[in-house]
């Protein structure tokens, strides 16, 4: 090549390729940095705009349905995923830096809060009384009101998809000057990370160590669709945002303070910080701490090591197998973290028993970590959310037998009428044979149960209340149904069923599968002071017609419940309703408990009938009632139901299958202080 020719040549660069395979259409190198960066914004993309803008669509209506939300690939993998990706491409996390304070945040997500009633009894419990700074019941807000009405935004929720729940404890809340101003910056954060304005209450607790702050948050975005956020976000970004405003009150953790708080870690029956760094450091669980290094800040690390090992070896959960070699145990942390919250459980206990006025010894505390095996009999001293972000309850029973009880996991409902100071029963999950099993089997023949023949047999007995004949079968055969989905039973055609042997042993078996929960039975809405005194049949009167004192210890609440039942009696000897012997024994009348019944139901329903305008009229024993189920008092002698007619009402004994029913008609025979009712094909009776 000569040196004109050099000197002619001329490169000609073409078009940036991509990388892509040749199947694909190439992108050009403009396409793709608009696509990165399309991805890094909240905003719409240009394809959801150009929909938004066709022909027809609500542009700028006010009424009809609302504007969708745009659907970018940022909105498509959540709200806050931009400020995700931010984060990753700048470096990761800082809320686990040096010097950043620490926020503890929880969150979880809710189906259908609103219509299952899960969203009113989680707000309704964490108002509780005790949990604001003075100890009265806690007061919720939102981004402008500082009383915000809990009731609107339940209403405002009540059909929405989902709801979000958050707990932020910040570290060092309790030097916090306005926990509620930190909370309203913190979420205005949020809202400015999710790209939409969001609906939200909170409510400060202070019942803790720690103060912290519960936010429920609506499952809708400003443009009233479903709110979804990015899981990273939810798990780390709130977190980040609330350790920074943190930060920007308190100014940056000093060294002096992480020391202090790591050394106050280092005797601590919980998993630390400390077991988390050495736990990431270990080698198959060794711990090589031979070598002390020359930086004075490590030395302190390697030396708060060494005290926590020594602590650990204690504890059976590490061992020096040569000077400076450490092998933790494999249980280290599932048993740390097992100790930690029975140190919570028993102080928890001892804050409610001190609250009440009482003393016990912790070794008679029991922590059970199911239903209990045998029926817990005592006096209710406590009740609260087990998971702060869930609806279940745990209670704290101060037992007749001397002991004080913590069981955890209840549903709200079966606690419902449980008051402070009421006497309850908890014990195993439900697990008895239902009448409609029996039933089912005893007119099953040759391994075939058959309606018809249950009805014909039904109408020759006429036992059913209310004559409804066809109703009483028709609900044998909806529990045959969820037997057959669970693969007991099998449905030949609709007037043949094949039952299977041990049929009802089968099916208690079901039953005991899908209810573990811990049943609950309020023996008395009153708790003792009041039952001494009181007009009506109260659980101390059914204790002592009983005269059985075996289980009744003779210290703690057995013993406050033997007093409470000497002048029980004495009451009732004053009142010519029992008598004292020579040998000092006491006679009640006969029928004691249905004559204190029917005298306070007398008394009560009086007393009613001046306000609601209407005669009261009492029933007696086998008699039928129908009217429309209005509502339900609760008595000494128990819970009663309201039923009305157009020219009168009576107070009958309430029976949970009642409870649904109300507004509605209703019909049921008065038997034995009990009341069997007849709710018709949607019910049917006594299952």
């Amino acid at each position: 090549m000569s040196g004109d020719d050099e000197n002619r040549f001329r490169p000609k660069p073409g078009r940036i390729r991509s990388d892509t395979p040749r199947t694909r259409r190439p992108k050009s190198f403009l396409t793709q940095a608009k696509t990165i960066a399309r991805q890094h914004s909240n905003g719409p993309s240009r394809s959801s705009l150009r929909s938004s803008l066709r022909p027809g669509s609500r542009t700028g209506a006010t009424s009809g349905k609302a504007l969708r939300a745009p659907r970018g690939p940022g909105v498509q993998r959540g709200r806050g995923a931009a400020f995700v990706r931010a984060r990753t491409l700048s470096g990761g996390w800082r809320h686990s830096a040096p010097g950043v304070r620490r926020v503890v945040v929880k969150a979880r997500y809710v189906q259908n809060a609103g219509t299952n009633g899960k969203a009113a009894a989680h707000l309704r419990y964490i108002q509780r009384d005790g949990t604001s700074r003075d100890g009265q019941r806690g007061q919720l807000y939102s981004a402008t009101e500082d009383r915000a009405d809990g009731g609107a935004f339940l209403e405002r929720g009540q059909e929405d998809r989902h709801q979000f729940r958050f707990i932020i404890s910040p570290e060092d809340g309790a030097d916090l000057s306005d926990l509620t101003a930190y909370t309203r910056d913190l979420m205005s954060q949020i809202e400015a990370d999710l790209g939409t304005r969001l609906d939200w209450v909170a409510l400060n607790h202070y019942n803790t160590g720690h103060p912290h702050v519960h936010v429920i948050v609506r499952g809708k975005d400003d443009l009233r669709d479903n709110l979804v956020i990015n899981g990273d976000y939810l798990a780390n970004g709130i977190r980040e945002r609330a350790s920074g405003l943190a930060a920007l009150e308190l100014g940056p953790m000093t060294e002096i303070e992480q020391t202090r708080k790591l050394s106050a870690e280092i005797d601590q029956d919980r998993f630390t910080r400390i077991d988390r760094a050495m736990t990431e450091e270990a080698n198959d669980r060794f711990l090589d701490l031979r070598h002390g290094p020359a930086d004075p800040k490590r030395q302190f690390n390697r030396a708060l090591r060494l005290r926590r090992l020594a602590r650990l070896e204690k504890m059976r959960l590490a061992s020096e197998h040569a000077p400076g070699v450490w092998e933790l145990s494999a249980r280290l942390e599932p048993t740390l973290r097992e100790l930690g919250e029975r140190g919570d459980i028993i102080r928890n206990m001892h804050k409610a028993l001190k609250a009440d006025g009482l003393e016990r010894d912790p070794m008679t505390f029991q922590i059970h970590d199911a239903a209990p095996e045998t029926p817990v009999v005592g006096r209710v001293v406590d009740k609260y959310l087990s998971d702060e972000l869930g609806e279940n309850l745990t209670v704290v029973v101060d037992g007749i037998d001397g002991r004080t009880h913590y069981v955890s996991g209840i549903a709200s409902e079966r606690l419902e009428d449980a008051r402070i100071g009421s006497v309850v029963e908890i014990g195993p999950a439900d697990t008895a044979r239902r009448s409609s099993d029996r039933t089912i089997a005893a007119i099953t023949e040759g391994g075939i149960y058959r309606p018809s023949r249950h009805l014909e047999q039904a109408k020759f007995e006429g036992r059913v209340p209310g004559g409804d004949y066809e109703g009483y079968v028709d609900a044998h055969v909806r529990r045959l149904e969820a037997l057959r989905r669970a693969g007991i039973v099998e449905r030949i055609n609709a007037d043949q069923w094949r039952i299977p042997n041990a049929f009802e042993n089968r099916a208690a078996a079901y039953d005991a599968g899908r209810n573990r929960q811990a049943s609950v039975h309020v023996l008395s809405a009153l708790d003792l002071e009041k039952q001494i005194g009181v007009d009506g049949a109260t659980w101390l009167d059914r204790r002592l017609v009983s005269s059985e004192t075996s289980d009744i210890a003779q210290s703690g609440f057995g013993q406050q419940v033997r007093e409470a039942m000497e002048r029980r009696g004495e009451h009732h000897i004053d009142r010519g309703d029992a008598t004292r012997r020579q040998d000092g024994r006491v006679f009640y009348r006969r029928n004691l408990l249905a004559t204190l019944r029917e005298r306070q139901v007398a008394s009560v329903g009086t007393e009613m009938a001046a306000s609601k305008a209407l005669p009261f009229r009492a029933v007696s024993d086998g008699e039928t009632v129908s009217g429309k189920f209005t509502g339900t008092v609760q008595l000494a002698s128990g819970k009663f139901a309201i039923v009305e007619k157009a020219h009168e009402f009576t107070l009958v004994p309430w029976r949970p299958v009642i409870d649904r029913q109300l507004g509605r008609e209703v019909t049921g025979v008065v038997q034995g202080g009990s009341v069997s009712w007849q709710l018709g094909r949607q019910r049917g009776l006594g299952l």
